[in-house]
């Protein structure tokens, strides 16, 4: 969702859920927006440098130590 305004990033977000609900398909969705990415899914796999770091519900996921190091910065 580079470059999209706020808008536009709901009206995608809604357009997405909406096409899961219809379709009951999964979406496999990559996003460097945390707030989108924790906000939107039921599990969350991160990578860093093509290795697999974290994988779990969102929760889990941002709690994760290695996620937390090399994506949403230093517990403070």
């Amino acid at each position: 969702m580079a470059g999209m305004n706020m808008k536009e990033k709901q009206d995608m977000c809604r357009f997405i859920l909406e096409t899961n609900q219809e379709f009951g398909t999964t979406i496999v969705l990559i996003e460097h927006n945390m707030g989108v990415v924790m906000d939107f899914s039921d599990r969350v796999v991160v990578l860093d440098y093509g290795k697999k770091i974290g994988d779990g519900t969102p929760d889990e996921v941002k709690n994760n130590p290695d996620v937390i190091r090399a994506y949403l910065g230093a517990v403070h």
